[in-house]
């Protein structure tokens, strides 16, 4: 793997501006092998991996790693650094396909920079800067397209839009990494196989549930909707075109 600064033409390169003094070298540094090597150690085995690991893997010294950076906590931190940076800019330089809910797709098929992505699943498990700092992008683009999609009347409008939207990002990323979880891919580096088999397995019961809902009836909608305070001012009031309950058949 390289790091982003020495990413060939054509793929993502962080903003020099938001990797900071933590970003590995354009030249092809010791301080940049070792942080490539540990971004993928710790994509591979988890952030409980050693120091001594993550030398061997980039054929130094653990001595040389600390004096690099300082502590492992402090490599934690660089990784965090590096790959927010490539998140930022692979979202900017894919946004149509990002503001379309394909950001996931977009980084998991972002050629050489799978390890990245796996990491960005190790954080999301381990509730780490960069899973929250994810997470967020998703929620955000989410919240847009989905706007989008309700003014153009493909979506049914909801009573809290927002709060829809983020269990929506919560439930498919949530599916996504207990399936990785159970099913990791035998390549940890090949994280778009991982994908593939997701969506094959579970995007036909996905869509079935979203175009053709669940519920027969409204009636359990309907109850707790006598339990929680009114939607805000100006939400909609979708129906489904089912009986409310007050005018269903006992």
């Amino acid at each position: 793997m390289r790091s982003v600064d020495a990413a060939p033409q054509g793929t993502p390169a962080g903003p020099t501006e938001a990797r900071g003094a933590v970003a590995p070298a354009p030249d092809g540094s010791t301080r940049g092998r070792i942080l490539d090597a540990a971004v993928l150690r710790f994509a591979r085995s988890g952030f409980d991996a050693s120091v001594r690991s993550i030398a061997a893997d980039s054929a130094v010294s653990p001595a040389l790693v600390i004096h690099h950076f300082g502590s492992k906590d402090r490599l934690r931190e660089a990784c965090d650094a590096h790959v927010l940076a490539w998140i930022v800019e692979a979202k900017r330089q894919n946004m149509t396909k990002a503001t379309s809910g394909r950001l996931f797709e977009v980084l998991a098929n972002a050629e050489g920079f799978a390890p990245l992505v796996g990491y960005v699943l190790r954080s999301l498990q381990s509730g780490g800067a960069v899973g929250r700092a994810f997470l967020e992008h998703m929620i955000e683009d989410a919240e847009t397209y989905t706007a989008e999609a309700v003014a153009d009347g493909i979506v049914k409008p909801s009573r809290d839009e927002r709060a829809r939207v983020r269990y929506l990002v919560y439930s498919s990323l949530g599916a996504m990494l207990l399936s990785l979880t159970m099913n990791p891919p035998e390549d940890p580096e090949d994280v778009n196989a991982a994908v593939r088999t997701f969506m094959d397995d579970l995007y036909l019961p996905m869509l079935e549930l979203y175009t053709e809902g669940f519920l027969t009836t409204r009636r359990m909608l309907d109850d707790y909707l006598l339990y929680v305070p009114d939607p805000p001012a100006g939400a909609p009031a979708p129906t489904d075109g089912t009986p409310h309950h007050d005018e269903e058949e006992p």
